[in-house]
């Protein structure tokens, strides 16, 4: 019992008083909180959280109470002090903006919530104009302010609030953060903070450090698409300016992924993630790295599995298409993963595989090419026969491309026999006359690039239906002979009885 006690009261490591709880206000519940380890494990929390938001502050001893209404005093703007005394007008500045407000009640507070505006405002043009290099204390000071303020419990998820599952995430309502006022200057000053050319990245790592950076990235599950903009923009920029980051960010992004993509199904900020991914695979350096192609084949492709792709399908599909303009010789890896994948039932879905196998296709060498074309055509057949006209028109629009066109003339002789009967089915039985016109064209192409090849498809076809109809007049005359010998039977049964 006395060892326990004594573990109990140790004294905190140099690592743990980098760590917000020792600043005086905890970890930021919900999906904001996770355990930082080597191996970026990320332990989510449910929204359902202590919340953040109060009436705190964070001053030298940590928080204290708001004070009663009518205390809190505008500070003098930094022009109207020395120089000297810039630096101690910076930290109270950042002290008054450490306070929280109630935004759901807009009568509460007035005053504060404005001179805490005003603050930020000021700090914000401080910082951008460069008027003076703040010290590590102020540095270290102004983390902690941003931390107070954007590190809370997110509100629960429309979905969560009324138990829907299946809705649509494009048809829910739009939530908007209602302290955005505040917020949106908080995530101003810490984006002019990191772009700053006067930031020594060697003295910010110490505070923008993988606790922080996770935590931010946890704030992607915000739904206000506000919030998620600054977020793009600060992640992005932490990712350009601090090298000691970058693999841990990569590796907690594709955690997000997973946990996406095989539990939940649910989270705000995918678009937004792959937007900084898009940039960030423009820069790999050739030969790409196996760590990068494990990352395209675990997380960027099992991404078009999930419901909600429509939602951040065209930054997926710029990332898809981003690896295989770096390295032509994963269009095979990607292309299979996209036909592994593809949507049996969902129209819609398939519309934007078949334009994001256009821009892959675009990008393919035609040694690649080679070795997808036979599963890759047979599905392609599939689409061409769809029901639903945007999906057949969808991949005859495939013959529009010339380089597709040139890699489909350089293999006719294997391709064309997988939709040959596709599209002879099209020009006698499809509904749509769109859909019936683009397939003569592409009939007539094929016709006119090899008329011998065509003709041999057109036998080959005619003698698969002689054989069809054979095999049914087969089994018809099959049926008669039965249902004779039954005859026969039953009236043999009755003379005899």
């Amino acid at each position: 019992m006395f060892k326990k006690i004594i573990k109990g009261n140790k004294k905190p490591s140099k690592s743990e008083t980098h760590d917000p709880s020792s600043y005086g206000y905890g970890q930021p519940g919900t999906r904001n909180s996770g355990a930082v380890s080597a191996n970026v494990v990320v332990n989510h929390a449910s929204r359902y959280g202590p919340a953040a938001s109060g009436t705190n502050a964070v001053g030298a001893a940590g928080i204290t109470a708001l004070p009663p209404s009518g205390t809190i005093e505008p500070l003098p703007s930094f022009r109207d002090v020395p120089v000297s005394e810039r630096q101690t007008l910076f930290l109270r500045k950042l002290q008054v903006c450490c306070f929280q407000f109630d935004f759901s009640d807009t009568l509460k507070n007035p005053r504060e919530k404005e001179i805490k505006r005003q603050s930020l405002l000021e700090l914000v043009d401080f910082i951008q104009s460069g008027s003076g290099k703040i010290t590590e204390t102020c540095q270290e000071e102004m983390i902690k302010m941003v931390s107070v303020n954007i590190f809370r419990c997110l509100p629960p998820a429309s979905h969560e609030n009324t138990g829907q599952e299946n809705t649509d995430p494009e048809e829910e309502e739009l939530y908007l953060e209602p302290s955005w006022p505040h917020l949106q200057l908080v995530y101003e000053l810490l984006l002019r903070y990191i772009v700053s050319s006067d930031t020594d990245t060697k003295v910010a790592k110490r505070y923008i450090d993988h606790s922080f950076v996770l935590k931010l990235l946890d704030l992607f599950d915000s739904e206000d698409p506000r919030e998620r903009e600054y977020l793009k923009n600060s992640l992005h920029r932490i990712y350009g300016k601090f090298m000691v980051h970058r693999p841990f960010i990569r590796k907690a992004i594709n955690n997000i992924f997973y946990r996406f993509i095989y539990e939940t199904e649910r989270h705000s900020g995918v678009a937004e993630l792959l937007e900084i991914l898009g940039s960030i695979i423009n820069g790999f350096a050739l030969p790409m790295k196996e760590e990068h192609k494990l990352f395209l084949v675990r997380a960027l492709i099992p991404l078009h599995k999930p419901k909600p792709i429509a939602v951040y399908h065209q930054q997926l599909s710029y990332c898809i298409t981003q690896f295989v303009e770096k390295d032509y010789k994963l269009a095979d890896t990607v292309v299979r993963g996209l036909l592994k994948y593809w949507p049996v039932t969902n129209c819609q879905k398939e519309v934007l595989f078949l334009g994001e196998l256009e821009e892959v296709l675009e990008a393919t060498q035609a040694a690649e090419f080679q070795r997808c074309m036979v599963p890759l055509f047979r599905q392609i057949a599939r689409c061409l026969n769809s029901s639903h006209f945007q999906v057949a028109e969808r991949a005859l629009f495939l013959w529009n491309n010339e380089h597709i066109v040139s890699l489909i003339a350089q293999n006719r002789n294997v391709i064309l026999p997988i939709i040959f009967e596709a599209l002879e089915m099209n020009i006698q039985n499809h509904w749509n006359q769109a859909v019936h016109g683009l397939t003569v064209n592409v009939r007539k192409m094929f016709s006119e690039m090899d008329a011998e090849l065509f003709e041999e498809c057109q036998r080959q076809l005619a003698e698969k239906e002689a054989r069809a109809r054979e095999v049914v007049e087969q089994r018809e005359l099959t049926w008669k002979k039965l249902a004779d010998a039954a005859a026969q039977r039953g009236e043999e049964d009755m003379v005899t009885s």
